[in-house]
């Protein structure tokens, strides 16, 4: 089980028809005793989806505002991601799908491909065509310098 967020909780309570005085009053003792910390649950999200799935910040506060998170602490949660994280993440993602894709793929293709992939991650359209220029024409350049048998 993950933690959870404050609404997601308060959610779930009212799902199994709580009072309101309960859920409050519930609610607020678990966030005195630290038991629920948005601010917490918000900084470990973006660190641990951002890793694991490479998602840019635009996806990541998408899923912290469906949890419920608060914008400010969302905001202040996503801050720790900088550009340049973002572009190597953006640069990993394609580096990845770059291998496992077949070389008689058309360069167009590619790169509707890997910029659609980008896209639905978060990444915006520009930081996702430039990155994906930038790995394409280097997987051809790499290409290049293999020696011919």
């Amino acid at each position: 089980m993950r933690p959870r967020t404050h609404a997601e909780l308060a959610e779930a309570l009212t799902k199994r028809e709580f009072g309101e005085d309960v859920i409050t009053e519930v609610l607020d003792r678990y966030a005195e005793v630290g038991m629920i910390d948005d601010a917490a649950f918000a900084n470990a999200w973006v660190t641990s989806r951002q890793r694991s799935k490479g998602l840019a910040r635009r996806a990541l506060g998408e899923e912290l505002r469906r949890k419920g998170v608060d914008k400010e602490l969302a905001t202040l949660a996503l801050e720790q991601l900088d550009d340049e994280t973002e572009r190597a993440a953006a640069r990993e993602l394609v580096a990845r799908k770059l291998r496992g894709m077949s070389a008689s793929v058309a360069p167009d293709a590619k790169m509707r491909r890997l910029v659609g992939m980008l896209a639905r991650k978060g990444y915006p359209p520009g930081v996702a065509m430039s990155v994906v220029r930038e790995m394409i024409a280097e997987a051809a350049e790499e290409l290049e310098l293999e020696p011919e048998e």
